[in-house]
């Protein structure tokens, strides 16, 4: 079940810098964002987004965790890990009003900020600059994943491994192994024992 609720000053000040991280704007203007926003709450284990779903909210992360992920088969292949400040969605969906390819879970109960899409025509067309940053946001989560692709195809096993050790370790207690192991592309049991092996030299 989903609860619908306002902002919290410190959940505001997470919101406002995860805007800021996607695009160069001031506070104030961020707020005025926020404003077109609700802020929806989630269960563990709440699908937020399931395929052939409509994906009706682009959506910030204000505090839990989130993963997208595509199915194959019975197998599932993680596309996206996000936590506080971080965005996801279904991207696809969301910008052609499509049904969706992908799942979206919350791995923990979850708070979001999200902005629907008929607002977020709103939102661009009475905020100065909206287009801009429009642009700008796009052009960010495009290079992002263009540069995931790159590590996936140019680094081994290993690279990959270690890569996301040093950069997301926090990630090592939050998100169940067999997910993290599909995100790297890494097999479980490879997986494991390069854990283990980090662990002893630690």
């Amino acid at each position: 079940m989903t609860t619908v609720r306002v902002l919290s000053s410190e959940e505001l000040a997470i919101a406002v810098g995860a805007i800021q991280r996607l695009v160069d704007i001031e506070v104030p203007l961020a707020e005025v964002l926020i404003k077109y926003c609700i802020v929806r709450e989630f269960k563990k284990k709440t699908i937020l987004v399931d395929v052939g779903g409509m994906e009706n909210y682009v959506n910030i992360v204000i505090k839990g965790l989130v993963r997208k992920f595509a199915r194959k088969g019975k197998s599932e292949f993680t596309l996206q890990l996000a936590t506080e400040g971080h965005l996801i969605h279904s991207e696809i969906a969301f910008i052609k009003q499509i049904p969706s390819p992908v799942v979206i879970e919350c791995i923990e109960p979850t708070v979001m900020l999200s902005l629907g899409y008929t607002q977020m025509i709103k939102a661009l067309d009475s905020v100065v600059g909206g287009e801009r940053m429009a642009r700008q946001i796009m052009q960010l989560m495009f290079a992002k994943k263009d540069d995931r692709m790159y590590k996936l195809l140019q680094q081994t096993p290993k690279e990959r491994f270690l890569d996301f050790i040093e950069n997301n370790s926090h990630l090592l207690q939050r998100v169940p192994q067999k997910y993290l192991a599909s995100y790297l592309n890494i097999k479980p049991e490879t997986f494991s024992r390069m854990k283990h092996l980090v662990k002893r030299k630690s």
